[in-house]
């Protein structure tokens, strides 16, 4: 293995990637098994997850597949629970993508669509970084990263609800950085643009939506799964260890102008 493949290697690391079942969970699981690392993945789809159980194993590596709805907080607390005991309390790297999306006008918004999104969008990443970080705090070594989007730094009409859960993150981000810095661990957020998952798909599929949104992006497109993950790749991997509490945009230069 050459100098700069052993900076990005996740050889000898578990990684815990929440919403693996699809979309940028999926492609972060399958880049870390690419870059050396066992993979627990949560998710909702149990077929799904065996599919990439079968992707992962593939590589040499292994997969432990979780679920739980992240929406209640005794849910989440098992999800970590399990997760620690298929990793003999041993967890590296915790990845925080699971996410819903639920658009519409603040005036006539659901609340229980409201108080969904939080629970699965903040408290989740709050509730397993709280349960993981004991253990990389005395290890002295750990990577939190967490998947959060452009609207909790720029607005975007009719995501009151998704906004705040990610600008929540986002600073989650940073609270957590301080405390575990001093321990040698580094917490980071990803703020991607749309990404053509089949959520992203769902959302801005309609011309009306996407052209205007697509004009004003410099580079002139949506995300791919994969490109969200080859930066995850690099907040845990030893090449970014200096990288610390950074709300990373990957949105081709649309919040710019």
């Amino acid at each position: 293995m050459s100098c700069w493949e052993s900076r990005f290697s996740l050889t000898g690391r578990t990684a815990l990637v929440t919403g693996a079942s699809s979309g940028i969970g999926y492609a972060i699981a399958e880049v870390f098994a690419d870059a050396g690392a066992d993979v627990i993945g949560h998710g909702r789809d149990r077929d799904r997850l065996a599919a990439l159980a079968d992707v992962v194993r593939a590589k040499g590596r292994r997969f432990t597949a979780t679920t739980g709805d992240l929406a209640l907080a005794a849910d989440t607390a098992e999800v970590a629970r399990k997760a620690l005991a298929a990793a003999d309390e041993r967890i590296d790297i915790l990845v925080n993508s699971a996410g819903i999306a639920v658009t519409g006008p603040v005036v006539d918004y659901p609340i229980d669509a409201w108080m969904r999104t939080i629970a699965v969008n903040l408290t989740a990443p709050f509730i397993l970084s709280q349960a993981l970080l004991p253990g990389m705090m005395a290890r002295k070594m750990g990577k939190i990263i967490n998947i959060s989007s452009q609207t909790g730094v720029i607005a975007l009409q009719d995501h009151a609800a998704y906004a705040t859960s990610k600008g929540g993150l986002n600073a989650l981000t940073k609270s957590l950085m301080v405390e575990a810095a001093p321990h040698n661990v580094q917490v980071n957020a990803i703020c991607p643009t749309v990404v053509l998952t089949e959520m992203g798909k769902e959302l801005w599929s309609a011309p009306e939506k996407k052209d205007p949104f697509i004009a004003r992006t410099p580079l002139g497109r949506f995300g791919k799964p994969v490109e969200i993950a080859d930066m995850a790749l690099y907040l845990a991997s030893p090449a970014s260890d200096l990288v610390n509490g950074a709300v990373m945009m990957i949105e081709g230069g649309h919040s710019s102008i």
